[in-house]
């Protein structure tokens, strides 16, 4: 199966290596490109590619922001954010407004084809730094509020079960509950977390679940 590709830099010289790399591979077709947020939001909806590859910054905007925009219209859309910066911030706020993965521009040839094609398969690209920084960020906050307060017991139950991996009808089956059921209990409680996407429950969820790390004596 072929994953359609749309490519958003403000540097011509950029969108014509990556379509070049990109096309080089058989199961990735490159299907249109554009160099602002204004531009994106005209031609990304008419051709609805699997995957945008997207800059952070653009001369009119952010990509952060493009991200979000076009993951309201477009709900099965991946974005891959793509930058010379090492921002934690940045990260994070690619990871909550939906982003799949976010990876520099350095990376490698392959590494950047590879990546395309994890997000186009519906899994989440975050290497060992960005899930730290990820993880951080939450600490940081549950420092200043429990996050989860807000939910029932059942979204926490929820919850929980996204941390383990489970399918919603995984956890439909382990809490006798209809698979509609839990796919609302997953939208309530990913609207209370300010969340957009199942795997950012995950990561929340595997965190909250995680043991304290044991304490050194002496």
């Amino acid at each position: 199966m072929v994953s359609r590709v749309f490519l958003v830099d403000d540097h011509e010289v950029v969108r014509v290596g990556i379509r070049e790399l990109l096309s080089a591979s058989e199961d990735l077709e490159v299907v249109g490109e554009a160099s602002s947020v204004t531009e994106a939001l005209t031609r990304i909806p008419a051709v609805a590619p699997d995957v945008a590859v997207l800059d952070v910054r653009l001369p009119d905007g952010n990509g952060i922001e493009l991200c979000r925009e076009l993951m309201s219209r477009l709900p099965d859309l991946k974005c891959l954010m793509l930058t010379s910066f090492t921002d934690d911030e940045a990260l994070f706020d690619a990871i909550m407004a939906g982003a799949a993965g976010f990876v520099l521009k350095r990376i490698v040839g392959s590494d950047l084809t590879n990546a395309v094609k994890t997000v186009a398969a519906g899994q989440s690209l975050l290497d060992a730094r960005s899930t730290a920084a990820l993880l951080n960020r939450i600490r940081r906050e549950r420092e200043q509020g429990d996050p989860v307060r807000s939910l029932t017991e059942q979204e926490r139950t929820v919850l929980d079960l996204i941390g383990e991996g489970l399918t919603n009808r995984q956890i439909a089956d382990k809490m006798f509950l209809a698979e509609k059921t839990v796919k609302n209990y997953v939208s309530h409680l990913l609207a209370k977390l300010g969340l957009e996407r199942r795997t950012q429950a995950a990561v929340l969820a595997s965190k909250l679940t995680a043991p304290p790390a044991p304490r050194e004596d002496g």
